[in-house]
């Protein structure tokens, strides 16, 4: 256990990776949980700390305990820790500068000889990070994310053109940034991929949708990893809802056979303004026209392939 205080509390390093073709939706998500840009470092500082296993996307977040201008500071300051009989690693994070595998290991070994207590490679109980960047070297302790996303890929009830669950929980996050007391609603919930992924980080949502066999499958889905579906989901037309929501994930219908007339969607995202603060709007057509008419502005957007197919993503504000 670390009892140190950390001089640098309140400072976090994430970490994160993505398909190139899941970059765009990456850098929203990044926006949106941080406020910050991310850059081509493939990590990203902020005063706030989150949950890395909330995004499909941050691998690791880091609590920076210190940070030098030089190596030299960090190795004068490491043997201050105290981890009271637990073993830790240290383990090279790559940033800004290049160093080559066998100058990581030197660079690990190095601050690992100052630090007091017993080294464990392959299970420690604390692992340490450094990571060079261009003003110097910044040090701390290393939460690997969990990939809870994985275990919901595999669903008893599915479309083939639902939502993915890396792309379902990286809108949720868009969405909801803060999950701390606020009212979800995914009005055309199809499966429930949307809600199993907003569920699994305690979110407060639910779904609805027109369709009877969508509803049924999502109850079946809901089941099927532990969550009661009696009040997570109904039947119902999203044009109808009365209530209002802090938030909602909007995933326009586009298949075959539920092509959307132009005042059908316009009365669809009018709905949606009318009953949710904000919106997450997903749609394999370009509405940025009938967003605004419907009332919202719109605050970021981004574009996600795969293959052939294309979605579109925009995070919006109502105006009413």
């Amino acid at each position: 256990m670390l009892t140190e205080k950390l001089p640098e509390q309140g400072r976090y390093i994430y970490t994160f990776a993505c398909h190139e073709t899941e970059r765009d939706l990456c850098e929203m998500e990044l926006r949106a949980l941080f406020n910050a840009e991310p850059d081509a470092s493939y990590y990203i500082e902020s005063p706030k700390q989150i949950d890395p296993s909330r995004s499909p996307f941050i691998s690791m977040r880091m609590d920076v305990i210190f940070a030098g201008s030089t190596l030299e500071e960090i190795l004068e300051l490491v043997p201050s820790i105290e981890i009271e009989g637990d073993s830790f690693k240290v383990l090279y994070i790559k940033g800004g500068a290049k160093h080559s595998y066998d100058e990581q290991r030197k660079l690990e070994r190095q601050v690992g000889g100052c630090i007091r207590g017993t080294a464990d490679m392959r299970k420690p109980d604390v692992m340490f990070g450094l990571l060079p960047v261009d003003a110097g070297w910044i040090f701390g302790v290393c939460h690997h994310a969990e990939s809870v996303w994985l275990q919901h890929k595999d669903k008893p009830q599915n479309y083939s053109t639902g939502l993915s669950t890396v792309v379902a929980r990286a809108l949720v996050n868009i969405a909801v940034p803060d999950p701390y007391d606020v009212k979800v609603i995914d009005p055309c919930c199809g499966m429930g991929n949307v809600l199993i992924e907003a569920l699994s980080m305690g979110i407060n949502i639910v779904g609805r949708d027109i369709n009877p066999l969508a509803i049924r499958g999502a109850r079946i889905n809901l089941r099927h990893f532990g969550y009661s579906d009696s009040d997570l989901v109904m039947i119902g037309d999203m044009n109808e809802i009365d209530q209002l929501y802090d938030a909602a994930i909007l995933d326009m219908p586009y298949n075959l056979c539920s092509i959307l007339s132009e005042e059908e969607t316009i009365t669809m995202l009018t709905s949606v303004s009318r009953f949710s603060r904000l919106a997450v709007i997903v749609s394999s057509e370009l509405l940025e026209e009938y967003i605004i008419s419907a009332g919202f502005r719109i605050k970021d957007q981004c574009i996600v392939k795969k293959g052939s197919f294309v979605r579109n993503v925009w995070l919006c504000e109502s105006r009413m």
